[in-house]
């Protein structure tokens, strides 16, 4: 996987976005396995067809449906806008890419809450906050949680004299 590839790419295209999910978590605290980058879009159009030229930089594809799957740079543009969750894949890694995140309703509030981080590689990117990756998790169904990474963040808060909430 080519996480710099991929951000840099997003920033080249002016994509207001957020890393979100394990690599997030795994640049921010601790090794764990994730096999894709998955990225919280500002869900306004301009900003989702500036997604559609970068994902379609990356020779990302997506479909439907198996026989819907395609290179996104065929699509018409606009195809970003019906529906909140698109699991794509590219030479540079599976790309998640979110319009909406269950437990955090306003991406300009996060925005404001983000962590301006650098990869090992040195590609600037905004990282969601570990107050909003711990709402994540605890918005899940328990079963879904990933307890390791709920006991790190709540780590990391207590460490800082945080409380849960996004404030």
């Amino acid at each position: 996987m080519d996480v710099d590839r991929i951000l840099q790419t997003m920033n080249d295209h002016e994509v207001a976005y957020l890393l979100i999910g394990g690599m997030n978590f795994l640049l921010r605290h601790q090794p764990v396995l994730t096999f894709d980058v998955d990225l919280w879009i500002e869900d306004h159009e301009l900003n989702r067809r500036r997604c559609e030229e970068a994902l379609g930089s990356l020779a990302a594809e997506w479909g439907a449906s198996d026989e819907d799957w395609e290179p996104t740079r065929r699509r018409p543009a606009g195809w970003l806008d019906h529906q909140p969750l698109f699991c794509l894949t590219s030479p540079h890694g599976a790309i998640d890419i979110f319009r909406e995140v269950t437990g955090l309703p306003d991406w300009s509030a996060c925005r404001r809450r983000a962590l301006p981080e650098q990869t090992a590689a040195e590609t600037r990117y905004w990282g969601l906050s570990d107050q909003d990756m711990l709402l994540c998790q605890l918005a899940l169904d328990e079963s879904q949680r990933k307890a390791q990474r709920v006991l790190t963040l709540e780590q990391a808060l207590r460490a800082r004299g945080m409380n849960h909430g996004a404030g």
